[in-house]
């Protein structure tokens, strides 16, 4: 406190701040364990939701496997297994609480007495041994070290790749560094040794809490789509699938109606489709029956599940139209109602009924795209482009149409500055090193652009003239000579269609970069 000689009531006035400082350490030291103490409770708490919500899955899951044993057996038996190993991991996690806790017993509303709980020596005697892990030590990292691994040994394939490395990070033991130490320490000595007893029986809680919410996400992960989505059998949709879109008259109408979403192992106990009764099959029921007059049928029903002991009726809503046999064809472009010169433009061309192997297209720039009715066009000059087409009906009779499409030149693009428009702001250093670059705004296709030139121009200096699309060191030496504020105006862009040859797109709006 102070040197030299001191009176007797200097002394004692030294004497009460030593006792005060030591109160107000004391003091901070229970408020400390109490802490820890209240966080353990919570911890307590949300386990014990976390626990019933579990369940409540499960019972879900188990009442889906006894209805769809096909669909949701296999699911289940999985998470039992999981479910298994939760709880003998966290048993054993329980029974060392009580272990290192028993000289210590709870209130009757379930509380540990905090302030009391400050030493750790038990827990450190029987985890470590000389510095080093104990048998029991040993024991209890193998079982965090193993539970990740057993884990994906069980749901495999079910879980989801990103859900497991979740869970692996939740439980890592790799070593941490330690700022009080100043060097790395082993896991379980940065996390269990040499702690108040109350803060070592709320880590082992919160591993608990680990535990039970690795098993609520395995099961959200792996049943979302059964447990949530289809909770109930009504929210699955039938879906009418004809074979085709439109039938000539005197054909049969043949397709199937699918459960979206399609399931092989879910299966109707009976389906009917406009009055009679259809072969219910894995996921879905074939149909087939008389396509009758030019106009639009309905096609009705149901598909009834057995569902809790009672039959859910999933009724079936779909229309087919028929029409009479093609004359004319369809002819559409697959982004827009014109082709653009310079850019390759995909086509869908079909004649409706005809399929698609049986129908030919010719025009100028147009060439087969490898699919069934997958064009390409690549028009030339001119301002307009016929396309003529040719089908073969059933009977091998021939028809044909043609259309016109009018051709136009693509867009001028915006320039850019670190793919930035407009007025773009920083240092100078970020421009001397930016790329200079094009962009088509609003445009329908993917093209790549190239920046072969551009002019750099900043107030009261000469224009730089630049090839390429990088400043050089001359525009660098009229950077160094601008302030803050400044603007430096990158125009007279010359951009090409990268694949195009020497083909330059029409005159690129300029940038500006604002010096900071």
């Amino acid at each position: 406190m102070a040197g030299g000689k001191l009176t007797p009531r200097q002394k004692m006035i030294n004497l009460m701040y030593l006792v005060f400082i030591a109160m107000l350490a004391l003091n901070m030291s229970k408020e400390v364990l109490s802490a820890f103490g209240i966080l353990n409770k919570k911890i307590v708490e949300s386990n014990t939701l976390t626990d019933s919500r579990n369940q409540s899955s499960f019972e879900q899951l188990s009442q889906k496997a006894q209805d769809q044993p096909g669909q949701y057996g296999d699911k289940k038996a999985k998470v039992e297994k999981i479910r298994a190993l939760s709880k003998e991991f966290s048993d054993y996690i329980e029974n060392f609480k009580v272990e290192v806790t028993k000289k210590y017993p709870k209130d009757k509303e379930g509380n540990y007495p905090y302030e009391q709980m400050d030493k750790g020596d038990l827990v450190d005697r029987l985890l470590f041994s000389q510095e080093k892990l104990s048998p029991k030590g040993k024991e209890f990292l193998s079982k965090i070290q193993n539970f990740p691994t057993q884990i994906k040994q069980i749901g495999g394939s079910s879980i989801a790749e990103v859900e497991m490395k979740k869970i692996e990070k939740r439980f890592e033991t790799k070593p941490i560094f330690s700022e009080k130490a100043g060097k790395s320490l082993d896991w379980m000595e940065y996390n269990y040794h040499g702690f108040p007893l109350i803060a070592t029986v709320t880590k082992l809680t919160q591993l608990q809490a680990d535990i039970k919410t690795t098993e609520s996400d395995v099961m959200t992960g792996m049943f979302q789509s059964d447990l949530v989505a289809a909770a109930s059998l009504t929210a699955y949709q039938p879906i009418v699938v004809p074979d085709k879109t439109v039938f000539f008259q005197g054909e049969a109408v043949t397709g199937k109606i699918i459960l979206g979403k399609f399931d092989p192992s879910l299966k109707a106990k009976s389906v009917i489709v406009n009055g009679s009764s259809v072969k219910a099959e894995a996921g879905q029921a074939k149909y087939s029956f008389g396509a009758g007059a030019i106009g639009e049928h309905p096609i009705a029903g149901s598909f009834n599940f057995e569902e809790n002991g009672k039959l859910i009726p999933l009724p079936i809503k779909g229309s087919y139209v028929v029409v009479a046999r093609p004359k004319s064809a369809t002819i559409s472009a697959d982004k827009m109602n014109v082709v653009y010169r310079g850019v390759v433009n995909p086509m869908t061309i079909t004649f409706a009924g005809i399929s698609a192997d049986k129908v030919s297209a010719t025009a100028p720039g147009l060439s087969p795209a490898g699919t069934p009715g997958a064009f390409s066009m690549r028009p030339g000059t001119g301002t307009e482009v016929v396309i003529n087409v040719t089908g073969k009906l059933p009977d091998n009779s021939i028809v044909s149409d043609k259309r016109t499409f009018r051709i136009k030149g693509i867009p001028g693009p915006a320039g850019t500055i670190r793919g930035e428009q407009g007025v773009v702001k920083g240092p100078k250093s970020n421009l001397e090193i930016a790329t200079i670059g094009a962009k088509l705004n609003d445009f329908d296709f993917e093209v790549g652009l190239d920046v072969v030139g551009f002019n750099l121009k900043v107030p009261g200096l000469p224009t730089v003239v630049v090839q390429g699309n990088k400043l050089n060191a001359q525009c660098k030496a009229v950077i160094s000579k601008v302030g803050r504020g400044d603007q430096v105006t990158i125009s007279e862009i010359k951009t090409k269609l990268v694949g195009a040859g020497s083909y330059l797109l029409p005159r690129t709006a300029p940038v500006i970069f604002e010096i900071q």
